[in-house]
């Protein structure tokens, strides 16, 4: 596993965070259509990152179950931060067992077994 595979994924869920969540912060009233275009703008810059780590991971020697769930890790982590920072939403202690669950769930898919 590569830093720059890393990175470059942190990069792209914050950026296919906003497109998904930020909206709800601001913006509820808006008509669906307008959302859903600026989301697309905003999910174009997560592609920007994502394939460039998914093809550095790959020559990294990850495979596809291990780079997907390394996205969904680094995904949990940026989604915590985002919410409890932008949203300003308190996690319980349920979400947190939840999240624990999907780290023990990486944890099998990376042990060489």
């Amino acid at each position: 596993m590569t830093l720059s595979t890393i990175l470059l994924l942190v990069v792209s869920n914050v950026f296919m965070t906003f497109a998904w969540y930020g909206h709800l912060k601001h913006h509820q009233a808006s008509p669906a259509w307008q959302v859903v275009l600026v989301s697309w703008g905003i999910a174009f810059f997560e592609y920007c990152f994502q394939v460039p780590a998914n093809r550095l991971g790959a020559r990294a020697g990850l495979v596809t179950a291990q780079l997907k769930t390394l996205q969904e890790v680094i995904t949990l982590v940026v989604f915590v931060a985002f919410a409890t920072l932008y949203l300003g939403e308190s996690l319980r202690w349920n979400h947190f067992v939840g999240f624990g669950f999907v780290a023990i769930g990486a944890l099998f898919v990376f042990k060489p077994w």
